[in-house]
């Protein structure tokens, strides 16, 4: 009898350095969820300001070129609104502004 508890507890031998592997590895992809997270909140705000000043330059009269992403114009009843497209780890985000023309 006492043989078969030394069996069973010589087969508990790199338990823990498995359960660490595991919770190492669980914090490495939490961490790149994090961080993937974050990036997609930093193109949203991008996608704002792109499409802030891609109204206000279409509204005045001026062409706008965006550094990353797309921009669609719309005009209608004298306003401009401008939404922008800036792809993100996430997919894609999307972010829209209006700016009154001036004439």
């Amino acid at each position: 009898m006492q043989d078969l508890k030394q069996l069973r507890l010589g087969d508990d031998d790199g338990s823990v350095s498995i359960e660490a592997a595991l919770a190492l590895s669980s914090l490495v992809i939490v961490c790149g969820l994090i961080i993937a997270a974050m990036a997609t909140l930093a193109a949203y705000l991008a996608a704002v300001d792109v499409a802030g000043a891609a109204a206000r330059a279409h509204a005045i009269g001026e062409d706008f070129t965006p550094t990353r992403g797309e921009v669609n114009m719309q005009e209608s009843a004298g306003m401009m609104t401008a939404t922008a497209h800036i792809p993100a780890p996430f997919g894609q985000v999307s972010a829209n502004a209006v700016f009154p023309v001036e004439n």
